[in-house]
């Protein structure tokens, strides 16, 4: 384990939202694995057999659900439990389904996201806001090269449009309300097309492929030639938390800033590039391709420039896009064998710590 994040993180309050989400559970326990002392603030785990619930996370971290929409309780729960950082991951993640319920990818990823920002502005004890949205706020001209953090903003899609509202918020309040304040940072963060072990939900490739393991049906793949930037869970999660760290140590540096954490361009595959290799770990899968006839739109291209936290915060990822696919479908397999969730999960964030 890295003595240094261990050293920072130890006995900090911290405040995630979204911590019942697939990247909210591996972050919360990644953060009590440094000994900080975590809060969560999210709705029910959505999904049965969620990773929130094989971490058994209630009983490791001040739980709690609520709506990032309640301003009011939200609003409380900063003012009692006075966090000293906060990861606000809580959103409506889904295209597809802001294609189905536009209204509730609004008033969650732009909304919600304002109520996050009045609290703390309300708040005095909160030091450090690292504020995620998506690769996806970027306008996307389906160009070859990574976009970079000023490059313009917005989207064709309500998910995409939503996370380029988000961003415009956070800049507007850093601007009027955050920019002076003493003793205070924040910056946002954008990531995209995560992987790794324990992810449930609809509509994305790894669980649509392990749900067909395990029901020992053929894989459906309806856009296989759909290009992404693949990258472990663990990399995009080291850059918020080495960003928390930099902002809480050096509140003007980076202050209002915003950041990039994907993959490198070895790791714009394709999904069935993706299916392909996750299979190895599994006998007799199937694959079948069937392209639906009236599909809704989504970029086929889009890819993130990493040299601004490369140079910057010397964060690089760890993992290649093979390897990414891998540890991800081995935590399925480790797990499918009988292994407990959360020992397979603390192995994994251990070794991606220790990894050269």
């Amino acid at each position: 384990m890295n003595l240094d994040l261990f050293d920072f993180y130890s006995n900090k309050k911290i405040l995630i939202t979204g911590h019942t989400g697939f990247k909210g559970a591996w972050l919360a326990i990644w953060l009590q694995r440094l000994g900080a002392h975590v809060i969560g603030y999210a709705l029910e785990p959505e999904y049965e057999d969620s990773l929130f619930e094989k971490l058994n996370l209630v009983s490791l971290i001040n739980h709690n659900i609520g709506d990032i929409r309640d301003f009011e309780k939200l609003n409380k729960l900063i003012a009692v439990e006075k966090p000293e950082i906060i990861f606000h991951l809580a959103a409506q993640a889904i295209v597809h389904r802001s294609y189905d319920d536009p209204l509730n990818t609004y008033s969650t990823n732009v909304m919600g996201s304002a109520n996050i920002l009045e609290s703390i502005r309300n708040s005095k004890s909160v030091r450090v806001l690292v504020y995620i949205t998506s690769d996806k706020c970027y306008w996307n001209n389906e160009w070859t090269w990574g976009y970079r953090e000023n490059d313009l903003l917005g989207g064709t899609d309500p998910y995409s449009a939503s996370k380029a509202c988000a961003e415009h918020v956070f800049k507007s309040y850093y601007l009027s309300f955050f920019k002076e304040q003493e003793n205070f940072a924040c910056s946002s963060a954008r990531a995209g097309n995560v992987i790794g072990g324990g992810d449930r939900a609809r509509d994305r490739i790894v669980p649509d492929i392990v749900k067909s393991i395990e029901t020992g049906t053929p894989i459906v793949l309806r856009n296989p030639n759909s290009t992404r930037p693949w990258q472990h869970v663990l990399d995009p999660l080291h850059g918020y938390i080495m960003l928390a760290k930099v902002l809480y140590q050096n509140p003007k540096q980076f202050n209002g800033e915003s950041w990039n954490f994907g993959p490198t361009n070895q790791s714009i595959k394709t999904v069935h590039d993706l299916t392909n290799i996750f299979i190895k770990l599994w006998d007799n899968a199937e694959i079948k391709v069937e392209i639906p006839q009236n599909k809704f739109y989504e970029s086929n291209l889009l890819h993130l420039s990493i040299d601004k936290a490369n140079s910057l915060l010397k964060w690089f990822p760890k993992y290649k896009f093979s390897e990414a696919v891998l540890k991800t479908g081995e935590w399925y397999k480790q797990v499918q064998n009988g292994e407990d969730p959360k020992t397979e999960t603390l192995n994994q964030i251990e070794a991606f710590m220790s990894y050269q």
